[in-house]
């Protein structure tokens, strides 16, 4: 734990808010109150994912998840949701 005064602090701010996502920062004031800086990790959605650049349309995308969710059972309604999924690998990979 690593105590600043508040002008110490103000001097060298963006070396107290380093210090402070290593460990505890305590930045004391002359009337004697003390204030506690901590490095605080905002959690991130599972959904914030990176983009992908493809030349897939809405449709082409829609008409694969329609095509994986109708397939049956088997070897021939796999080829048919495989075949879906292949146009839209062909459009993504130009």
């Amino acid at each position: 734990m690593r105590v600043f005064t508040y002008s110490e602090a103000r001097q060298k701010l963006s070396t107290v808010l380093d210090l402070a996502r290593r460990e505890e920062v305590v930045i004391a004031r002359r009337g004697g109150e003390t204030f506690c800086l901590t490095y605080k990790i905002e959690p991130k959605s599972p959904f914030d994912v990176p983009a992908i650049k493809t030349k897939a349309t809405t449709r082409d995308i829609l008409a694969a998840v329609k095509a994986s969710r109708a397939r049956e059972p088997g070897p021939a309604g796999h080829r048919g949701a495989h075949a879906q999924v292949h146009k839209l690998e062909a459009r993504t990979a130009d």
